[in-house]
Order: structure tokens, then C-alpha cells, then sequence
């Protein structure tokens, strides 16, 4: 009994830590040694063919921070995220708004907007990237067809960001979508109903429950965008195959990936290619942080909404409740009088 008794023992205390250990040994074989091994060859002179050379320091790092073309990648990648990521949250708001109505066939929709997120990037890629192509693509012909001039998609900067952007909206609208249609089908539905019987109408209930309700999972969302934003390298990859150069002829779409992969590959400079890889997780990292108090500050005004929120649940309640009473009650009196007057014509004769 005593052996039973240290085992339980010894099971209730460790056995978490083993049920968990293979996600941390996974990570730490895939992800924090690369992680660690690149910090180490972005203080190397380090050759694709060549392998590690001297010692540099950070000198790497102060050649890609005076380097021009590390920050025309920087505003690229930036500049394809705010034309992606604003309008993906704002349409994904309206679509999920509308999917939690209960409107006909609502799994049908819920499904049909997933069907992008499954089609591969590179495929999504191919067919955006003739679709806007200069000469034949069909963006262009519709643009002929009402007299606009053909716009050069794939040779200036911003109709180049705008039809990169497109394409990362197009295939991740609709899972974004569902993730806030999930937070929404979370908000108790008793708010809306009290805020019905005090007279709001739909969307005054959007706005005052619905949006305050999900703010934490909106942020959610802007962040995990923001990542994958700035991780973008298949898109402006394939966007233009043709060209020499990655990121176009002028590197006018050339995000930090694209970058980073041209200066490891391309040039075999490995050293100032983990240098740019260090300093976009560093980046990440910031936005991370500025996640970590964004979400402190969200949940302690959701908080105090939803606290708000019960007191105005309860003055409903209480005020349908003396409704009813006083309903009940006038009934009651009428059937009274009734009664009464029956009574009294049944005597008087």
C-alpha cells in the first residue's frame, strides 16, 4: 500500500510533464536549434560552398542595417501587410457577422469559405499571376473593355503590392472569418435579448456587444496576420516568374524573405542572410510583445464591459419580470370585475 501510495504520488506530479515533453523535445530539435545554429552563423563569414569562415561579429548586421535594399524589403513587406491585412479583417468581420445570423444552408457557406484557405499558395499563386498579367492577363482585358488603361501589375510598386495583396486576401478571408464567427457564437445570447427588449436594434447590438466582446480575438487575428505578413515568400516568389530578379525587375514586390533567400542562395552569403533572418524575428518578437499588452489592457476593459453588460442583463430581467406581474395582475382585476358585474345582474334579477 505504501509502494501504491508513492507511485500515485509520483504519477499525479510528473506524469503532466511527460504527457507535454514531446511537443517541447519536437520544438527544441526543429525549431531552437535552427534558431540558436543561425544566430551563430549570422556572426560568421559563412559560404553556401565554403562553409564557416572568420569571425565577424556583428558586422553583418550593420552591413544589412546600411544596406538599401534590406529596407525596400522592409517597407515591401509592410506594404503588402496594410494592403492585406485591413481589408481581411474588415471583410472577415462582415462575413462572419453575416454566417452567425441563422440564415438557410449556413454550414454550406461556413464550408465555402474555407475552400481557399485548402487550395496550396502555390497554385493560388500560378493563377493569380496570369490573371494579372500585363499583356493578356484577363484583369487587364476587362480594364480595356471600359476603356481604362492596362495597368503594369508586375513592373511598378503599388498595383504590384495591391495584386500581391489580392491573392493573401483571397486565401485567408475566409478562415480569419471563422475564427471570429467562433468568438462570436461565444457572446451569451441573453445580451442581445436584453438589449432587444430595451429597444437596440441589430446593428447598435453589433457594435455595442458583439465588437467589444471579440476584441481579443481580433487581436488575435491582426497579430497572427501581422506574422504571416511578414513571413510572405511564396506569393512575390511566384508572382513573376519570368524575372531575372527576385521580387521583380527593380525589386518593387522583393519582401525581407524573398531577400533573405536571395542573399543565401542566389549570392551563397549565408552570415548576412541569418543576420536578416535574426533581425525579422526580432521584429516578430516586438510585435509580440506589443500583443502581450495590447491584450492585458483589452481584458480589463472587456471586463469591466461585461460587467456593465450583467447589470443591464438583470434591469431587463427585472423589468420584464414587474411587465409580466402587472400584466398578470390587471388580468386578474378585469376577471374580478367581470365576475363581479355577473354577480350582480344575477341578483338584481
Amino acid at each position: 500500500m505504501r509502494r501504491r501510495h508513492r507511485w500515485g504520488q509520483f504519477d499525479f506530479k510528473y506524469s503532466p510533464y511527460l504527457y507535454v515533453s514531446p511537443f517541447f523535445i519536437l520544438f527544441a530539435l526543429v525549431g531552437l536549434f535552427p534558431l540558436i545554429y543561425t544566430f551563430v552563423v549570422s556572426i560568421n563569414d559563412w559560404d553556401l560552398l565554403g562553409g564557416a569562415g572568420e569571425w565577424v561579429g556583428l558586422d553583418n548586421y550593420v552591413a544589412e542595417i546600411s544596406s538599401p535594399l534590406f529596407w525596400n524589403s522592409l517597407f515591401n513587406t509592410f506594404s503588402i501587410f496594410l494592403l492585406s491585412a485591413i481589408p481581411q479583417l474588415l471583410v472577415a468581420t462582415f462575413i462572419a457577422a453575416i454566417l452567425d445570423h441563422n440564415i438557410r444552408a449556413k454550414t454550406f457557406w461556413r464550408m465555402s469559405v474555407l475552400i481557399p484557405y485548402v487550395v496550396t499558395p502555390v497554385a493560388v499563386t500560378l493563377i493569380f499571376s496570369s490573371a494579372f498579367d500585363e499583356k493578356y492577363g484577363l484583369i487587364n482585358n476587362l480594364l480595356q473593355t471600359i476603356n481604362i488603361d492596362p495597368v503594369a501589375w508586375k513592373s511598378e510598386v503599388i498595383p504590384s503590392h495591391l495584386a500581391i495583396a489580392t491573392m493573401v486576401n483571397w486565401r485567408w478571408t475566409g478562415y480569419n472569418a471563422l475564427i471570429l464567427l467562433a468568438a462570436m457564437q461565444a457572446v451569451p445570447r441573453e445580451l442581445h435579448e436584453s438589449a432587444a427588449i430595451d429597444g437596440a436594434g441589430s446593428l447598435r447590438r453589433f457594435f455595442a456587444i458583439t465588437l467589444p466582446s471579440i476584441r481579443p480575438t481580433m487581436i488575435f487575428v491582426v497579430i497572427t496576420a501581422t506574422i504571416g505578413g511578414l513571413q510572405i515568400f511564396t506569393e512575390p516568389k511566384l508572382f513573376n516568374p519570368s524575372s531575372s530578379v527576385p521580387g521583380g525587375p527593380e525589386r518593387e514586390y522583393q519582401t525581407t524573405v524573398l531577400y533573405l533567400w536571395d542573399l543565401a542562395f542566389n549570392r551563397g552569403d549565408f552570415g548576412r542572410a541569418s543576420a536578416v533572418a535574426w533581425m525579422l524575428f526580432l521584429i516578430i518578437i516586438l510585435i509580440g510583445l506589443i500583443n502581450f499588452f495590447l491584450s492585458g489592457s483589452i481584458a480589463s476593459s472587456s471586463e469591466g464591459g461585461s460587467r456593465k453588460n450583467r447589470r443591464q442583463q438583470r434591469r431587463a430581467h427585472k423589468h420584464a419580470v414587474q411587465m409580466a406581474q402587472s400584466k398578470i395582475a390587471s388580468n386578474r382585476m378585469s376577471g374580478s370585475n367581470v365576475t363581479a358585474g355577473e354577480k350582480g345582474g344575477e341578483s338584481h334579477e
